[in-house]
């Protein structure tokens, strides 16, 4: 599958830092075993939502190496929510266009972009974009998503005129972080958007040109590891003691908070690549490489099990399906009928974050209160 050099998937990182994109395409393309389990869960979705849709095509279930339950749930509820949003267009549009794993060419603002949509529907008025994401590590947000963005962009250079569009409606489908982020805006402001800063930092990356910077749009860089730049931003740290952190102001902690989660990642991203590094050869004065330590295994499993059996055991454990398992035996309306009712979500532990974080302040005050009643 050919990438581009600006790709609607990496343009929250060229936008911030413009000369990242040329450093990014020298570097070795490497494809991690979460981005394969990322593909086969697309090529689920887009299955399950031609299924839905009458479209007859075949099962690739059989084919993909990382299907499980957990998969099949998150695929199920994509494809529904994508026909939900089908069935709401219908109201106002009679004959509203589906596209489905769409290539979206957007190069008349980036130079060489194109992308591809999950599923595109467009009809009178608004024009909707949905984007799968089955990785949990990272919350991903639609408000602004510049690839979102994109992707509307080159959906409107192929219907803008064919359809009245006025509104992009723009939504992030994330199962396994309990995820729908919806955000939408005028198509005037997404051009004005697309001309005064997506058009020409574009042209700035696709030259080599603009100021690195260094933020959360690391997090995927493939130079993230050796750049000086981030190691600027990082080492800002460097002139506070940590000899006494309760000695530290609380204006000196508020800002060590600000970049202790880059820093930690920068810090294991620098490890990483080190171990890599010294493992193919390279010496690190004052460091080695040792077997790491590891727990003990039985050599066969199936052999251990008859000789526990066999001496009046039982050598397995029940335990209960977790509700993404369950919901997958029994069906999403089964499990609704049957479970809806014993299901509950519990209060997740305090955590400190920044104060953009758009969940609600925690309150020790309402905790106290709970418990105590």
């Amino acid at each position: 599958m050919a990438h581009a050099l600006l790709s609607a998937s990496s343009s929250c990182r060229w936008l911030n830092c413009p000369p990242s994109a040329g450093l990014c395409a020298d570097e070795k393309e490497t494809v991690s075993d979460y981005a394969l389990q990322g593909t086969d869960a697309h090529t689920l979705c887009e299955y399950k939502l031609k299924k839905l849709l009458g479209i007859v095509c075949k099962d690739p279930t059989n084919d993909l190496n990382y299907y499980d339950s957990e998969m099949e749930c998150c695929a199920e509820d994509y494809a529904s929510f994508c026909f939900s949003v089908c069935e709401k267009v219908k109201n106002t549009c009679k004959d509203p266009i589906v596209l489905i794993e769409q290539r979206l060419d957007f190069s008349q603002y980036v130079p060489e972009g194109f992308g591809t949509g999950d599923c595109v529907i467009v009809g009178d008025g608004t024009l909707h974009i949905i984007d799968y994401k089955h990785g949990k590590g990272v919350e991903v947000s639609s408000d602004h998503n510049p690839q979102m963005m994109c992707y509307a962009l080159g959906a409107l250079i192929l219907f803008d005129g064919i359809y009245d569009i006025t509104d992009i409606c723009m939504s992030i489908f994330q199962p396994r972080r309990d995820n729908i982020s919806t955000f939408s805006m005028k198509k005037e402001e997404l051009y004005n958007w697309a001309k005064t800063i997506l058009s020409p930092t574009a042209k700035l990356a696709f030259d080599g040109k603009g100021e690195f910077k260094a933020g959360e749009h690391c997090r995927f860089c493939k130079v993230k590891a050796v750049c000086r730049k981030r190691m600027e931003y990082n080492m800002e740290l460097a002139k506070y003691d940590f000899e006494m952190p309760a000695m530290l102001e609380n204006a000196e902690i508020a800002f060590i908070l600000s970049k202790a989660d880059e820093l930690i990642s920068w810090v294991t991203d620098v490890k990483e690549f080190a171990l890599q590094q010294a493992v193919s050869g390279t010496h690190y004065t004052g460091f080695k490489v040792v077997e790491g330590r590891s727990n003990r295994k039985f050599t066969d499993e199936a052999l251990v099990s008859e000789i526990v059996q066999n001496a009046g055991y039982d050598p397995y454990e029940k335990k209960l399906l977790g509700i993404t398992a369950m919901t997958s035996m029994l069906g999403k309306k089964k499990f609704d009928e049957l479970l809806g009712n014993h299901v509950y979500k519990p209060h997740g532990k305090p955590t400190l974050v920044s104060e953009q974080d758009k969940r609600p302040s925690f309150s020790t005050a309402d905790e106290d209160f709970k418990e105590e009643n």
